[in-house]
């Protein structure tokens, strides 16, 4: 263990600033924001080259996160958020050999992530030696054999546990779990273990598939249009246009949620300026400002609402769905006195919600963490399940399940792989294509790759992106467990606290990021990604890399 490296972030010495509560999403503040960030990080010709071609046909998509593209797309097809990542990723600043000379490992540490992140790109290979206190450049061939001796020396495959971030490329992400699983593990955890796993397992078990069932088209034919536990002015801004084209259409917009969220209340399209259009939207119909944790009793008595109104697709009910009579008796035995206790909403204002939702002949449910990252968050999902199917609310235009996930491409990366408990099937089809005997065995997810390196069972770490000593929910216990391993591996574009908490020995292997060309043999390359809705989209990166020092 390295003595003084900190495993949390150091506590800001800025005051907190109290400020008015905004009633208004996006507009010009969005706008100024927007172009504050691009300048300071990449200038202006690097600014207009690549917001120019977020998430278009021929450009790239936005590591922002995974809200799908229209079929008709603007210029300017990208939001506040996007444009400072995308800013952040395409920096002109770089993180030199020469700047891990100046600063040892438990120096960084005591900087704030803010300050580790604005250092700029990693632009060579790193490694720190057992017992040293800086990071020294090695080069990649020494680091590959770095790695494959440390693997090679396990007397268990099971002693290696490969991480994966949501930005990894379908193409890349699906290699990566081949060779892990030729490795003979499927240790396998991913950042969806931390996020929507609950969403996977709730709708798996209901509908047969983990993922959403509606495209962005759906939202313009919609009724009703259920926001669950999640703030999308803040977390998915390009979310609001299709939500105000769904109020153009006539939607109702019911938000769920403890606290009230601007971009809910009004929106304003910054492009709305250019036509000279000054008007703004108010988006949501209804608040309900549900108690913490009493999303389950109020989606109860919206159920409820349902059985006592008689308002049920019985056809669809018959043909399509199992288990109706229990799931309704059960909502029977609870009293409205309950679901009032438990979901902070008085029973005339979840009547009122829930008589427009049995209307309704298309909804939608929307949902993020606020649903997912719940003691019972399976159980909640499966509540959202019953009363969409109450309805027959799936299959049709305009309604079905839609969660909506913040990583640009968790859901991909599962779809080719990433997941530390396959179906049999899956894996026996690798098998078969790899012509490799793929291992059958369960591996660890997040929370027990934590508990295995705690124990000192794991002796290779290996993290394709993300942070994860910053994203996993105990920092200290994360940290425990991590200088217990031999070797860890980040592969990464920008520095971050993971780095900084290590095994007795560690790597640090620059990549590519999205925005950047990538040519092979003279041929520009592409990569894909799947979006909320189930569509796998190219992208092209656009920028040369400014190479101070190799990436590969």
């Amino acid at each position: 263990m390295r003595e003084g490296v900190r495993a949390e972030t150091p506590d800001d010495p800025l005051p907190l600033k109290i400020s008015k509560k905004k009633k208004l999403a996006a507009g010009i503040p969005a706008v100024t924001s927007s172009l504050k960030h691009g300048l300071k990080n990449m200038g202006i010709p690097r600014t207009l080259r690549t917001l120019t071609m977020v998430n278009q046909q021929s450009g790239f998509d936005c590591p922002g996160c995974a809200w799908p593209d229209p079929s008709h797309r603007t210029q300017f097809e990208f939001c506040e958020n996007g444009a400072k990542a995308v800013a952040d990723e395409a920096t002109t600043r770089r993180v030199t050999p020469q700047f891990f000379s100046n600063y040892s490992v438990q120096e960084l540490s005591q900087k704030s992530d803010m300050w580790l992140n604005k250092q700029g790109r990693i632009s060579n290979p790193m490694h720190l030696k057992p017992g040293a206190s800086n990071y020294s450049e090695i080069s990649w061939n020494d680091a590959f054999e770095l790695i494959a001796s440390h693997i090679q020396s396990m007397d268990n495959p099971h002693k290696s546990v490969f991480y994966t971030s949501g930005r990894t490329s379908n193409e890349a992400a699906f290699l990566y779990q081949a060779m892990v699983r030729s490795i003979g593990t499927n240790n396998l955890p991913d950042c969806s273990n931390m996020c929507h796993e609950s969403s996977g397992k709730g709708l798996g078990q209901s509908i047969g598939i983990g993922k959403g069932t509606v495209h962005l088209d759906d939202f313009n034919c919609s009724e009703v249009i259920l926001v669950i536990g999640q703030n999308p002015g803040t977390n998915h801004p390009r979310m609001l246009t299709a939500l105000r084209d769904a109020k153009k259409h006539g939607a109702k917009i019911v938000h769920i949620n403890p606290l009230p969220e601007a971009g809910l209340e009004r929106f304003k399209h910054p492009q709305d300026y250019m036509k000279l259009n000054l008007s703004s939207t108010q988006l949501s119909d209804y608040h309900l400002n549900v108690r913490i944790g009493g999303d389950a009793a109020l989606l109860k008595g919206f159920i409820k609402v349902h059985d006592e109104m008689g308002f049920l697709d019985e056809e669809f009910i018959q043909s399509s769905t199992v288990g109706v009579e229990s799931m309704l008796e059960k909502a029977r035995t609870v009293s409205w006195k309950t679901i009032e206790a438990d979901s902070g909403l008085l029973e005339p204002n979840i009547r009122q919600v829930g008589e427009i939702i049995a209307r309704s002949k298309a909804t939608i449910a929307c949902w993020a963490m606020g649903l997912t990252q719940q003691p019972n968050g399976v159980s909640v999902i499966q509540e959202v399940v019953n009363l969409l199917l109450l309805g027959g609310h799936v299959g049709r235009p305009g309604a079905g399940f839609c969660p909506v996930r913040g990583h640009s491409n968790v859901q991909g990366d599962r779809t080719v792989g990433i997941w530390e408990a396959p179906p049999q099937s899956f894996l026996q089809k690798m098998s078969k294509g790899l012509d490799t005997e793929m291992p059958m065995e369960h591996g660890y997810d997040v929370v027990n790759a934590i508990h295995a390196m705690r124990r000192g069972d794991v002796d290779v770490f290996f993290c394709m992106g993300g942070n994860f000593i910053s994203a996993t929910p105990d920092t200290l216990a994360t940290a425990e467990g991590i200088r217990n391993v031999g070797l860890t591996v980040q592969v990464s574009t920008k520095l971050n606290r993971s780095h900084l908490v290590t095994g007795n020995e560690a790597l640090i292997l620059p990549c590519l990021g999205r925005t950047e060309l990538d040519i092979q043999r003279s041929i520009p390359q592409f990569v894909t990604v799947e979006n909320v809705d189930i569509t796998s989209t190219q992208e092209y990166g656009i920028l040369k890399h400014r190479k101070k020092g190799t990436i590969q």
